[in-house]
């Protein structure tokens, strides 16, 4: 499905042999923390949870505790997240967004907008599964509002799928948005939301271009005036993700990585899950928007094996 990862699988694969070297290299004194490297970074994902399989059958031990036994810190974390089956990778980022006191809704975001509607329903089926809960009735206990309401939209994966482009529909969606926003003493949030959620990603584009033509004004700048909090960064991120959903992440890692201090956990989750998708469409978006190249970026901001993983997951240099 998809062709754009920097991780591809290694040919010639022996999870066997894989699983004796990873071994190797946490048994006894001292951990072979470049070995492991090595082996987890340049395998997909579904030949880890091989290497998975025969490190229990072969030592009746588990890869992953015995990982979080070895390691530690953001090089810890970074291993084990390359670990997690990558069909349960958004359901447990959202089970961890929405547990416990306060909400993640950085991640809430990021995953709902950018998501395809046959994606977030694999994730509700999965999260169902795992977790024997309904993600939206967790997700609505933790939010409120029209921010709650937008959530709620996308959860429907009820997006019209992409083709035929109806220009008068087009128009009225433009001209709704405006009166809306713009035209409107408040706002009317509603007609945003289900505008936003439902309609398909081209039809979006179409009526982005169209809003710019009657208001003047690009719909990011309405909705950050027209709206605050939650749900003006929620707004945000579907408008980002429907003008491109590489450029999105490269933003998100940007912005992960700028100023002092980084935000790891954004870091990690973007590079992990998107390595075997779009990675090389990151890179690309995030050379061409901020000058810069994503690698000498995580060079520049990050250390140790935990920096060595990520550059490995990079996939090199952009020139």
């Amino acid at each position: 499905m998809y062709s754009r990862g920097t991780v591809k699988g290694v040919s010639g694969f022996d999870a066997k042999a894989d699983a004796e070297v990873l071994r190797k290299a946490m048994k006894g004194l001292g951990t072979d923390e470049e070995s492991i490297l090595k082996i987890l970074t340049s395998r997909s994902n579904a030949q880890r949870q091989e290497i998975a399989l025969a490190f229990k059958t072969l030592f009746g031990r588990d890869l992953v505790a015995d990982l979080k036994s070895e390691l530690t810190g953001k090089f810890e974390n970074l291993m084990v997240q390359l670990m997690r089956p990558s069909r349960l990778y958004d359901a447990h980022a959202l089970k961890h967004a929405v547990k416990g006191a306060g909400t993640d809704e950085k991640v809430l975001n990021e995953i709902l907008a950018s998501r395809t509607t046959s994606e977030v329903r694999k994730i509700k089926e999965v999260y169902q599964e795992e977790y024997e809960a309904d993600l939206e009735a967790h997700i609505k206990s933790d939010t409120s509002g029209f921010y709650q309401r937008m959530l709620v939209v996308l959860l429907q994966a009820n997006r019209d799928p992409d083709g035929h482009i109806n220009e008068k529909l087009v128009e009225q969606d433009a001209q709704e948005l405006f009166r809306a926003g713009e035209l409107k003493w408040g706002t009317d949030e509603e007609k945003f939301i289900t505008i936003l959620g439902t309609r398909s990603v081209s039809h979006l584009r179409k009526v982005f271009d169209k809003y710019m033509t009657i208001s003047g004004f690009q719909i990011e700048e309405t909705i950050d005036r027209e709206t605050s909090g939650a749900l003006e960064k929620l707004l945000l991120a579907i408008v980002k993700c429907v003008r491109s959903v590489p450029a999105y992440f490269a933003e998100s890692l940007y912005y992960a990585m700028k100023g002092a201090g980084t935000d790891d956990e954004t870091l990690i989750r973007i590079i992990v899950s998107r390595s075997e998708i779009d990675l090389l469409d990151i890179r690309q978006a995030f050379r061409k928007n901020f000058a810069k190249s994503l690698y000498h970026a995580i060079q520049k901001d990050t250390s140790g094996d935990y920096r060595k993983g990520l550059l490995l997951l990079c996939g090199g240099e952009d020139d």
